[in-house]
């Protein structure tokens, strides 16, 4: 009895401490849920006709986005094997900047060009990852309220456990036809919620903390016997000219196109430098983002690069490895595709709904109404 009213006090201090953040971070989840198939609708420039030619190479689309951006450093041009736009993406993190150059790949036109550190959903995002707060401040209080979550989940599972299996039955569903009192349907609202939804919250908490913190991320990536480096590095190659460079991000378009004819897209980055190799990687399936093949080139030879991190060919992936490239897909549950996406929405609005709840519980207990006592009539 004791320990269980440690176990509530516990609970009731770190919901006061983080339910605030809990709430805006699950429905900022739920507003980015479906936010590639609502821009998919709204954005028509992201796709054009397809055209029974080649596509513009990467040395050329290069110098015609530069034509836009010409005081920008270029992070990686994107192919998709539909009817969709090609991008020239420019990012860069100090200073920061991340803007996208939507172009016809028959054609080399530029369609439009779009700041995306701009936007609804942008703001959404940096609620999400950063509670809107500086990002080296904003993250740490991120994944420290997520911890604090964690501990929420599992202390409020201890917490519902029933004394007896007897009487259980009423820990498991709604029991509002036996009651017409608000404080006991907001009770259900809280703990039976809170039961069903636990595994999915753990998911959530767990992959979040791989973002929030990297001691973590290797804890975990280590607990599942992983050994490589998560750290994403492009490989060293001798120093080269740049001149070459045009010649071999065309290279491995190529290459890609060969190794994966039905990718749903191809991505060639340019060297950081001139001792660093072509970077390009093809994602297998649309959605997602984990079946994805990484490949790096020598700009001078055209000769592939071995990497001792994650980020290579999903042959060489290890269980570990997955479970890593799987985190975003998992934490979205677009690795199940729309049903996913939708069951993550849903699952977040339920956590939302928790520090709701949990406060109105909170505060019900504090103020609870007074009975007038009268005196019996002689």
């Amino acid at each position: 009895m004791v320990m269980k009213k440690s176990i509530r006090f516990l609970h009731l201090i770190l919901g006061l401490t983080a339910g605030i953040i809990v709430f805006i971070v699950a429905i900022t989840g739920c507003l980015y849920a479906f936010q590639e198939e609502i821009l998919d609708l709204t954005e028509t420039y992201k796709f054009v006709e397809h055209e029974d030619k080649p596509v513009v190479p990467p040395s050329q689309l290069q110098d015609i986005a530069h034509a836009a951006f010409p005081a920008k450093s270029l992070h990686a041009l994107k192919y998709y094997g539909n009817n969709r736009a090609a991008e020239a993406i420019y990012y860069n993190y100090e200073p920061n900047y991340y803007y996208i150059a939507y172009i016809n790949p028959y054609s080399g036109k530029i369609i439009k060009t779009v700041d995306e550190n701009s936007g609804f959903f942008r703001w959404v995002l940096d609620g999400h990852f950063y509670l809107w707060l500086p990002h080296e401040l904003g993250q740490i209080v991120i994944a420290s309220a997520t911890i604090i979550f964690t501990v929420l989940i599992v202390t409020g599972i201890i917490l519902w456990w029933p004394k007896t299996w007897r009487t259980s039955k009423q820990r498991f569903r709604f029991m509002w036809k036996k009651t017409t009192q608000w404080r006991r349907k907001n009770y259900d609202l809280h703990t039976v919620t809170g039961f069903y939804i636990f595994p999915i919250a753990l998911v959530f908490s767990f992959t979040g903390l791989v973002w929030g913190f990297p001691w973590f991320a290797y804890g975990y990536y280590t607990l599942w016997g992983g050994e490589k480096s998560l750290i994403y590095e492009d490989p060293k190659v001798p120093t080269f000219e740049f001149q070459t460079v045009k010649t071999g991000m065309d290279i491995a378009l190529k290459n890609l196109q060969q190794l994966y004819p039905d990718a749903y897209y191809y991505e060639v980055h340019p060297p950081e430098n001139n001792n660093k190799a072509i970077a390009a990687n093809a994602n297998l399936k649309e959605g997602t983002y984990w079946k994805t093949n990484y490949h790096y080139y020598d700009p001078s030879t055209g000769k592939e690069k071995k990497v001792s991190h994650i980020y290579s060919t999903l042959d060489k992936a290890s269980t570990a490895d997955y479970v890593m490239r799987m985190n975003y897909d998992l934490h979205t549950g677009a690795i199940l595709g729309l049903p996913g996406k939708i069951t993550a929405f849903a699952f977040s609005l339920c956590i939302a709904a928790l520090p709701v709840t949990g406060f109105i519980m909170y505060w019900g207990r504090k103020n609870k109404p007074t009975k007038n006592k009268t005196k019996p009539a002689h």
